[in-house]
């Protein structure tokens, strides 16, 4: 399974070096169309290669995507541990009537009582 994971970051690696060996014109890159730059007074631009505005995007995306997903499951990570606090509040009192149940008897059937 290692392997089959190296083979695909190699060819993963390969074909976006590629990508960016045959994307390296540069564009221009505005904040805003003309027409409301003028209006505004300013439009300020950037030139890039194309490989770094498409990478860039493609990086961009997934940093929203996975930030709209975590946002997104915050309710059932709410719920998740308001059960798993539940859980070992419960798990303490079993333990402590347990413990009360077994107060006076002898140690070994005290185990005996808790294997069963």
């Amino acid at each position: 399974m290692r392997y089959i994971r190296y083979a695909f970051l190699a060819t993963l690696g390969i074909i976006l070096i590629s990508v960016s060996l045959a994307n390296r014109g540069f564009v221009t890159l505005k904040l805003m169309p003309d027409d409301i730059a003028g209006l505004v007074g300013f439009n300020p631009t950037i030139s890039l290669p194309l490989f770094v505005v498409v990478l860039g995007g493609i990086a961009a995306g997934l940093v929203i995507g996975f930030f709209w997903e975590w946002l997104r499951e915050h309710k059932h990570r709410r719920e998740a541990n308001v059960k798993h606090r539940e859980v070992r509040k419960l798990e303490r009192e079993v333990t402590r009537l347990k413990e009360k149940k077994n107060e006076g008897k002898d140690e070994v059937l005290a185990i005996l009582d808790e294997a069963s």
